[in-house]
């Protein structure tokens, strides 16, 4: 079957200096070679032409896109180091855009195939903003919801209920951020862990049920909220090894012997693979797999999210425009093939569509040193007791231990530390704690 190669040049005069717009396409032969895996792919296209409303064939160009957009965006955020302030694709997901402080860096972004556009604050300076907010959480009005970083206005935004934007206007400069970094937008979102007993494919905890997030190694992870550390599980059979709720909504369980990890997501019906964790751009089309609702799509609206539940403010999630219900909790997240995230809470339903928003899968697998199930490694039965902790591991390095990295520190995008006589660069923001020294946390620290 042909394939048309989509390419768009366009250049536009923006207040931040010249955008040159290059669309990020599939090659010629994408979709050419059938595949024992086209069913599953046919059906994984419908759900998303059915939810973003677009055509199976620019379902099919759009996955391809994003794929080349996040090994783009990936590239570029270890080449610009501190000046970078994030990315995001356009609404047709063909368009990478990447934020730069330093507009002598326009070059580098274009030859990666990006937009460049320049912007006043870089990434690292939005998360320390944004971490002057989840520090205050604690005295954040009833009527605000949530809050994030928005990379597509180099802004702070803090969502509030009718009613309630003089209290979230007060409360954010209260807490430290400049009037003009941060903006209060209205919001109906009523967020809420997404429990409830249903039936489906689902594992039990008690008197609840959730859903499977990812498989990993001993496993598989899941919501924090689902259970606490020590919960016996049924449907796998298991028990919480680990568990953190609130401030994070994130667990992964051990499962009991004879339960073999799959690098399977469910679409009910049939299956999708999972073949990495590379993070999606901001924008990227994003579907969801749960108990309650089945396979649902939609976009990633931002990333480093605060939403404050009635049980507390959980910090760093994922907002998206997919929708779940109770019983989707712990559920998997995916761009393509490559598993995003575990479903936490938000607001609405499948009918009326809502805000939903996941805990990243790379947090979990860091905090947790699990290994993700993925396609080309054999499933292995859980047949002896997993070699894995539950914590991080000791430094493995040689070089005793030392150097400018410490605990309970903020390391933003593109920051360095030295540890151990090596010197290491931040992959993903993050505030450390005690054992997660940079040899011992690889999705969060690489060598620099």
């Amino acid at each position: 079957m042909n394939r048309k190669i989509l390419a768009a040049t366009a250049a536009a005069i923006t207040g931040a200096g010249l955008v040159t717009a290059i669309a990020l396409t599939p090659s010629a032969s994408a979709g050419q070679q059938a595949t024992a895996g086209d069913q599953v792919q046919s059906e994984m296209l419908a759900a998303m032409a059915r939810d973003l409303k677009i055509s199976p064939e620019q379902a099919k160009l759009r996955i391809a896109s994003e794929q080349r957009a996040a090994v783009a965006d990936n590239t570029l955020k270890k080449q610009l180091g501190t000046s970078y302030a994030g990315s995001w694709l356009d609404g047709s997901g063909t368009t990478l855009t990447v934020a730069v402080t330093d507009a002598a860096q326009a070059d580098l972004v274009r030859a990666a195939g990006a937009t460049p556009k320049t912007v006043a604050r870089s990434a690292t300076d939005l998360d320390a903003a944004k971490l002057r907010l989840d520090a205050k959480s604690g005295k954040a009005p009833n009527t605000v919801p949530g809050w994030f970083t928005d990379v597509t206005t180099n802004s702070i935004v803090v969502l509030a209920n009718a009613g309630g934007e003089a209290a979230a206007k007060s409360w954010a400069a209260e807490s430290g951020v400049p009037s003009d970094l941060f903006r209060v937008e209205a919001s109906t979102e009523d967020p809420r862990p997404l429990i409830d007993i249903i039936g489906g494919n689902a594992y039990t905890f008690g008197s609840g049920r959730c859903s499977i997030g990812f498989a990993v190694e001993g496993g598989f992870v899941t919501a924090g909220h689902c259970g606490t550390t020590g919960t016996r599980t049924s449907n796998p059979s298991g028990s919480v090894a680990g568990s953190s709720f609130p401030g994070n909504d994130y667990a992964w369980v051990r499962a009991d012997a004879g339960n073999t990890p799959r690098a399977l997501v469910n679409r009910y019906p049939g299956t999708v693979p999972v073949a990495g964790s590379t993070e999606a751009p901001v924008n990227s089309s994003v579907c969801r797999s749960g108990s309650t609702t089945g396979w649902r799509c939609g976009t990633i609206l931002q990333k480093n999210t605060s939403v404050t539940y009635p049980e507390g403010t959980i910090t760093g999630l994922t907002r998206t425009n997919a929708c779940a219900e109770p019983g989707d909790s712990g559920g998997s997240w995916l761009t393509g093939d490559q598993a995003q995230g575990v479903t936490s809470g938000g607001s609405g339903n499948c009918t009326s569509g809502g805000t939903i928003y996941f805990q990243p899968v790379t947090e979990i697998l860091s905090v947790y040193n699990l290994r993700l199930t993925v396609t080309g490694n054999p499933p292995s039965s859980t047949t002896t007791t997993p070699t894995r902790t539950t914590t991080p591991t000791s430094p493995t390095t040689s070089n005793p231990p030392g150097g400018t990295w410490a605990p309970n520190t903020y390391y933003g995008s593109g920051a360095t530390a030295s540890y151990g006589g090596s010197n290491y660069r931040v992959i993903q923001p993050h505030t450390s704690q005690p054992g997660w020294e940079p040899p011992n946390v690889p999705a969060l620290w690489e060598l620099a």
